[in-house]
Parts: structure tokens; sequence; C-alpha cells
């Protein structure tokens, strides 16, 4: 049974940092490249990072460079999100995604809030 569970959202104050985790069961981590999306009220859901299958090379939204570092590593079949300098505007759901480019599967996690306020 394939799974991703995300974890580390909440409520934080502008300029602050969370670390969402995304948790992998179920399928070949290795084989898969690992996404966060986001998406706010109202408004498409939108890639923030991803990481190559194997963890090579990375690639982020030009509104989160700088700010925002996706990695694996420390726990096995996970990936993190590490988000600094949190503006007011990314505050959203945050939905970690694999995928594997040779076949087009693709799993999703079930979301979690992260809330950016004063």
């Amino acid at each position: 049974q394939v799974q991703l569970v995300e974890s580390g959202g909440g409520l934080v104050q502008p300029g602050g940092s969370l670390r969402l985790s995304c948790a992998a069961s179920g399928f070949t981590f290795i084989a898969f490249s690992m996404n966060w999306y986001r998406q706010a009220p109202g408004k498409e859901r939108e890639l923030v990072a991803g990481i190559s299958s194997r963890g090579s090379s990375t690639n982020y939204a030009d509104s989160v460079k700088g700010r925002f570092t996706i990695s694996t590593g420390n726990v096995k079949n996970t990936v993190y999100l590490q988000m600094n300098s949190l503006k007011p505007e990314d505050t959203a759901v945050y939905y970690c995604n694999a995928r594997r480019s040779s076949t087009g599967t693709q799993y999703w996690g079930q979301g979690i809030q992260v809330a950016v306020s004063s």
C-alpha cells in the first residue's frame, strides 16, 4: 500500500521557519522524483520544489528560491522541505508528491496546512 504522510505544518509568524517531512512507503523510493506542491485558497496547485530520483538535482519555484530547501536522507525514504523566511503568501496546503517519469506513475500525500500570520 502506497503511503505519503506529511508532517511538520502549522502556524508560524512571518520570518519564521518550518520543516515539512514526508514519509514514503509502499513503492521503490529511489526510482521516483520527490516533489512538494502547494495550493492556496482560490489558486491552482503549484510546484514548490523537487528533487530527482537518487537526489542528484533539485529545482525550485522562483518564489521560494533561496528560502526553501528540499532534501532527502536522515530517515530512510523521507523527503524534507526546510522553509525559512516565511511570508504570508506562503500560506497554503502543502502536498508531497512522488513521480516516476518513465511510467507516468505518481502518488500524492493528503496535504498539510502551513499558515504564516502574525
